[in-house]
């Protein structure tokens, strides 16, 4: 365990950037606590962002319509007057409990440590990975020239590059990176595409000026022979071609998992946390799930479910962050401070 010096300090530690998650880190900061989030995907928004970014929303109160995106946007300006830290492209390991204080010492696969008095586990359907190529050859190839996801666009320029799938992530990348590759080749399986209109229309128009090409069908394997990618073989209807390649990013979409969640000594079931209702609160004291991942009887998978969970959460958390300090209802519209933050906000963005 590392010493607490080295772990970042909160009292609570959301797991999971979506939309119940991003609302409950507007409860922490209005009941009076801290709070970091993490989340597995490389940006903000959770399954909301990376399946139906823009299908429409319309059992949000006060909120007749929107998109998944526009409610992200929404959400991410109620919380900036706390200044919560996101941290992205983060899974969770491990979780381990101090004897002494009962706080809780996480840390991420990429070596991120936190220290929490309490756990709020708004993960989703569980941790999204992505699809990966099922090609043997591409596992060794992973993060060098085999890519699924893009952190950095400086990395795939004046490269042959290969992006894979056709869906709105690799029509949107496609044509990011189209203006900075040597050459841009987008390949999926059909002619059809699960993307918005807009990108579809997009893509075709760069085809058709020459600026990107793209191919009808699916990676059957990958020339590395050196351990460098070379060229990558597309099986079509026809036959097959190879195209050079120097740089692939496969972007099939994404698939869930509890990961490392299943080994917290939870009680799960059917691959969800049972919880108390009255809290929301696991079977382990001081850790809580809340939105899809939460289990109970009668159990709605909405939103709005999600943001009263969090709401009932947060001030059970309370008590593990101040256990001797008791905690005074205010409602929002009488909380002189949570108003000065709000209007600090808003006059930032005017100044």
């Amino acid at each position: 365990m590392p010493p607490p010096s080295e772990a970042i300090k909160t009292d609570i530690l959301i797991i999971g950037a979506g939309p119940v998650g991003l609302f409950a880190a507007f409860e922490a900061g209005v009941i009076g606590l801290t709070c970091q989030i993490v989340d597995t995907l490389g940006r903000i928004g959770g399954q909301c962002i990376e399946l139906y970014p823009d299908k429409p929303i319309y059992d949000i109160p006060a909120i007749p319509s929107c998109t998944a995106r526009e409610l992200v946007d929404r959400l991410l300006e109620q919380i900036r007057p706390f200044d919560v830290p996101i941290h992205l492209d983060q899974r969770v390991q491990s979780v381990t409990q101090r004897k002494d204080d009962h706080r809780w010492i996480v840390t991420t696969e990429r070596g991120m440590t936190f220290d929490a008095a309490a756990i709020l586990i708004a993960a989703g359907n569980g941790a999204f990975v992505p699809q990966r190529l099922q090609l043997p050859e591409a596992a060794a190839l992973e993060d060098k020239d085999v890519h699924y996801s893009v952190s950095r666009v400086a990395d795939f320029a004046d490269k042959e590059v290969v992006v894979a799938g056709g869906g709105d992530s690799a029509l949107d990348w496609a044509l990011a990176l189209k203006d900075i590759a040597k050459k841009l080749t987008l390949v999926h399986r059909r002619s059809g595409f699960s993307a918005a209109a807009n990108s579809v229309a997009a893509m075709k128009r760069a085809v058709e000026a020459g600026e990107m090409d793209f191919v009808v069908g699916m990676i059957d394997s990958l020339d590395a022979p050196d351990g460098k990618l070379r060229a990558v073989r597309i099986k079509q209807v026809e036959g097959a071609t190879e195209i050079a390649a120097d740089k692939i990013v496969a972007l099939y979409g994404l698939v869930s998992e509890l990961g490392p969640i299943a080994t917290w000594n939870l009680d799960v079931r059917g691959g969800r946390i049972e919880v108390d209702t009255s809290n929301y609160e696991s079977s382990r004291p001081g850790i809580f799930a809340v939105g899809d991942i939460a289990n109970y009887p009668n159990k709605q998978k909405l939103i709005l479910s999600g943001f009263h969970e969090a709401s009932l959460a947060l001030r059970k958390a309370y008590a593990y962050a101040y256990p001797d300090k008791k905690r005074v209802h205010v409602h929002s519209s009488y909380d002189a401070k949570l108003a000065e933050r709000v209007s600090a906000a808003h006059a930032a963005d005017n100044a």
